[in-house]
């Protein structure tokens, strides 16, 4: 799935969502960081899809993985 995160300044402020609803990605790592589940998640939102779920944990697996990243603005 391509672009699973929205930021649109007319959608909460522009606070990233997950694409098509006004579901805070920050959400999902409040639930999962609380020990919850994805289903749980999912359960408490059912307007996000498993498949957007899966493309924002896979993009942030790429970010944090990957090493072409630059180190100079982390203090």
């Amino acid at each position: 799935m391509e672009n699973a995160i929205e930021i649109n300044k007319n959608i909460l402020g522009g606070i990233p969502v997950f694409k098509g609803t006004r579901v805070p990605i920050k959400n999902l790592w409040d639930y999962l960081e609380g020990g919850e589940t994805i289903v749980s998640f999912l359960n408490g939102f059912p307007s996000v899809t498993k498949e957007q779920v899966i493309s924002v944990l896979e993009e942030a697996e790429k970010i944090t993985t990957s090493e072409n990243h630059s180190y100079e603005d982390i203090t």
